[in-house]
C-alpha cells in the first residue's frame, strides 16, 4: 500500500521533501522527456495514514523544471531550476502569484540547494554552462560566480556540518570541494571517476566523508581527510547513478537511483552490493530524498510520471533494532 501520485504528463525530475512538515514533498516534472515544452511543480501531502498522496498546489513555467529545494527558514518557500538558466523562488502561502525569478546562467540549471548551517541562508545553483553560482534570496544578484570546472555542473551541495563549504561535481569527471568565499579556486580538485559524475552528498554523521555518483554505475565514498583512495565503492547499478543521498537517521545508509530504473539501498560498512533493490519504476528514476521526520521513509521519482512515498524493508528492519 505504497501511497503513489501521477503527474500527468510530466516526467519527473527531483523530489524534496519539506524541512518542516513530515508529511509534505514537492516534485519538480517536465514535459517531453525535459527536451521540450513546460515543466511544473507539485506541492503534494501524504495522508496521515500514509495511503494517499495529494496535490495542494502547483506551480508552471514555460521551460522544464529539473531541481528543487525548500528554504531551511521559511516553510512557505520553494527554489526551483529551470532549463532556459532561470532560479525561481516560490511562495506557496500565496500560490497564484508569480515566483521571483534569477536569471544570471545562460544554460540550463541542473541542481539548486540551500544552505544546510544555521548561520548563513544562501543557495547554490549549479549549471550547464560550467558554472556554479551563490545566491542571497533576498537579493536579484548573484553574490559570487565559481569557475573551474571544465564540463557541466551536474549537481553542487552544501556541507551539512562546515559553514562555508559545498561540494561539487560535473561531467568533467572531479569532485571539488569550495569555500564560497573563494571563487577563484576550489580548495580540492580530484579525479572521483573516469566517467561523468552526477551527484554528490555529504555524510550526516561525519564531516569529513562523502560520496559521488557517477555515469559508470559506481558510487564512492570519500574522506577528506584522506583522498588518494574511495573509503568505499558501491557497485551494481547497471547504468548511470543519477542521484545518491545519505540517510538522516544511520551513519553508513545511503540511497540511489538510476538509469536502470532501480531505487537502491546500500549500507557501505556491511557490503559493496546493495542491501535492497526496489523496481517500482518503469522509466529512468530521477528523483530521490530521505524524510528527515520519519526514519527510513524514502521519495522518489522518474520519467514514469510516478511519484512513490515508502519505507523499503531493508531500513524498517534497521529501525526496529
Amino acid at each position: 500500500t505504497m501511497p503513489t501520485f501521477i503527474t500527468p504528463n510530466r516526467h519527473g525530475y527531483s523530489v524534496r521533501f519539506s524541512p518542516f512538515h513530515k508529511d509534505r514533498l514537492v516534485c519538480a516534472t517536465s514535459q517531453y522527456y525535459g527536451l521540450t515544452g513546460g515543466g511544473t511543480l507539485f506541492v503534494l501531502d501524504v495522508a496521515s495514514n500514509a495511503s494517499t498522496v495529494s496535490e495542494v498546489c502547483t506551480y508552471e513555467w514555460q521551460d522544464g523544471l529539473f531541481d528543487v529545494v525548500w528554504s531551511e527558514t521559511d516553510p512557505n518557500l520553494l527554489v526551483a531550476a529551470s532549463g532556459d538558466g532561470i532560479i525561481h523562488i516560490w511562495d506557496i502561502s500565496a500560490p497564484q502569484n508569480p515566483a521571483q525569478t534569477l536569471k544570471e546562467h545562460k544554460k540550463e540549471i541542473y541542481s539548486v540547494d540551500w544552505s544546510q548551517t544555521r548561520q548563513e541562508q544562501f543557495i547554490l545553483s549549479a549549471s550547464w554552462d560550467c558554472t556554479i553560482k551563490l545566491w542571497d534570496p533576498t537579493r536579484c544578484a548573484s553574490l559570487a560566480t565559481y569557475l573551474g570546472h571544465s564540463q557541466l555542473v551536474y549537481n553542487a551541495m552544501w556541507s551539512p556540518h562546515i559553514p562555508s563549504c559545498f561540494a561539487s561535481v560535473s561531467g568533467d569527471g572531479t569532485l571539488r570541494i569550495w569555500n564560497s568565499g573563494v571563487s577563484q579556486k576550489a580548495s580540492i580538485i580530484m579525479k572521483a571517476h573516469d566517467a561523468e559524475v552526477l551527484s554528490c552528498s555529504w555524510c550526516k554523521y561525519d564531516q569529513n566523508i562523502l560520496a559521488t555518483g557517477g555515469s559508470d554505475g559506481l558510487i564512492r565514498g570519500w574522506d577528506l581527510r584522506s583522498l588518494a583512495m574511495p573509503i568505499f565503492e558501491q557497485k551494481g547499478c547497471e547504468y548511470a547513478v543519477r542521484r545518491i543521498q545519505f540517510s538522516p537517521h544511520y551513519l553508513s545508509v545511503l540511497a540511489s537511483v538510476s538509469y536502470d530504473f532501480t531505487t537502491r539501498i546500500w549500507d557501505y560498512k556491511a557490503s559493496t552490493e546493495a542491501i535492497e533493490v526496489l523496481r517500482h519504476h518503469s522509466e529512468f528514476v530521477y528523483g530521490l530524498d530521505f524524510n528527515n521526520h520519519i526514519e527510513g521513509q524514502i521519495a522518489d521519482c522518474g520519467w514514469d510520471s510516478l511519484v512513490h512515498v515508502f519505507t523499503p524493508r531493508s531500513l524498517t528492519s534497521l529501525s526496529s533494532m
